[in-house]
């Protein structure tokens, strides 16, 4: 007797939260990725400024990037960050990794946040950590967040955000 018709065998179905918020959350690869994408835009940014102020030929000689070089950069991509992103987080909640994957950020009543106190709140808690090299270890425990069951980081928490696959 073959497995699928068995009349014995367990029911099948999709497994899927009770809440239906919780449904609508943006998948943890589809966040990554997008992640991925809104890096290599950074990356695509940030190497010719790196190969200009020879950050790669110090680091090549085992020289620490000095306090003023690392405010530069952090504000050069803060800077950066809302040029490429700042008009679609504005309209739509998304950066461009977001926009091309089809998830968005909203408040926890599915509206869309209001600018500023997304940049603030989700934005700035991120980069200032990333700044303080002793608190590393806290950008690898937002992102590790990431597998709870709402799905939230840190900076979703502070800023009080999901991420919500977009319904076509």
């Amino acid at each position: 007797m073959s497995e699928e018709n068995n009349p014995y065998s367990a029911p099948e179905g999709e497994i899927r939260s009770q809440d239906p918020e919780l449904n609508d959350l943006a998948s943890r690869w589809t966040r990554l990725f997008a992640a991925i994408i809104d890096g290599v835009i950074s990356l695509i940014i940030a190497v010719p400024f790196m190969l200009y102020y020879g950050v790669w030929e110090s680091a090549m000689q085992g020289q620490e990037m000095g306090m003023e070089m690392t405010i530069m950069f952090t504000l050069l991509g803060v800077v950066a960050f809302m040029l490429f992103h700042g008009y679609l987080l504005k309209t739509k909640g998304q950066t461009i990794g977001k926009y091309i994957l089809g998830i968005r950020i909203v408040t926890l009543d599915g509206e869309l946040p209001e600018f500023v106190g997304l940049i603030a709140k989700r934005y700035v808690p991120v980069w200032l950590l990333q700044v303080v090299p002793a608190l590393g270890l806290l950008a690898l425990v937002n992102v590790l967040l990431i597998f709870r069951s709402d799905k939230r980081c840190i900076h979703d928490l502070i800023a009080g955000t999901k991420v919500i696959r977009i319904i076509k």
